[in-house]
This record gives structure tokens, C-alpha cells and sequence, in this order.
């Protein structure tokens, strides 16, 4: 969570990404049109890690539905009932839903109301052949 979203921010949050989640199969990766999506260092980027990149055609929010319903859930869940002090202290609260309820607690519809890491873990238990 930086002032602005440089091209060297969201390289930084891919690489983490991308360590943390280690993929062993090529992995598309969405996009909007921002200048640091176009960048040649984010290709190359992209190129050097085996990661596809798809981006939206201007003005289509359809295409990021994903990461939109996520963005909303943030908000409606977490930031709209705080006020934060500081860039850190809002860093601090978002990193916690995320990692602390969302991802290992927070159920969806959509996964069959499993949080988005036990649907994962069936997921690669079924690819497993477990």
C-alpha cells in the first residue's frame, strides 16, 4: 500500500506473489491498461517467471470481476468501519483481513462455502489424485 502504483510497486507485489505461491504451471495474470501493466520491465518481468498476461480492454470492468467483488468486500467489511491514523496503520488492518479472516476463514458461495484456502487445499489434494 504505496502513495502510487509504480511499476516497481507491483513487480514487488507479483515477486511476493509468485515466492509465496510458487506456481508449477503457467499462471495468467490480469491486468487494466495502467502504464505499469505496459511497461517493458513488466513483461520481461512476466516472461522470466512463465506468467501470462491478459489485460482488460479499456472501460471493461467485467474482465477484473474478481478482483472487483474482492475490493468490495474490503471495503464493506473492513475499511468502511475504521478510520485509520496512518498509511501504516490502514497497511496493518488490510493485511490482517486479508491473511487472518479472509483468506484461511471467510467462506464464499462460490466455492462451495469453503474459505479460499481449504478450497485450494481440496483443490491440490484432487490433483494429487488424493
Amino acid at each position: 500500500m504505496q502513495s502510487r502504483q509504480t511499476t516497481d510497486v507491483v513487480l514487488q507485489a507479483l515477486l511476493m506473489a509468485t515466492w509465496r505461491r510458487k506456481p508449477k504451471a503457467k499462471v495468467l495474470i490480469h491486468s487494466d491498461q495502467g502504464s505499469q501493466f505496459t511497461s517493458m520491465d513488466w513483461a520481461a518481468f512476466l516472461k522470466a517467471h512463465d506468467l501470462e498476461h491478459s489485460m482488460s480492454r479499456r472501460g471493461n470492468c467485467h474482465d477484473n470481476a474478481v478482483a472487483e467483488s474482492f475490493f468490495n468486500l474490503l471495503k464493506r467489511e473492513r475499511i468502511r468501519r475504521r478510520s485509520y491514523r496512518t498509511r501504516e496503520e490502514a497497511r496493518r488492518d488490510v493485511f490482517d483481513y486479508i491473511e487472518m479472516f479472509y483468506n484461511p476463514k471467510r467462506k464464499h458461495a462460490r466455492n462451495g462455502m469453503l474459505s479460499p484456502l481449504e478450497f485450494e487445499r481440496q483443490q491440490k489434494l484432487r490433483n494429487e489424485g488424493v
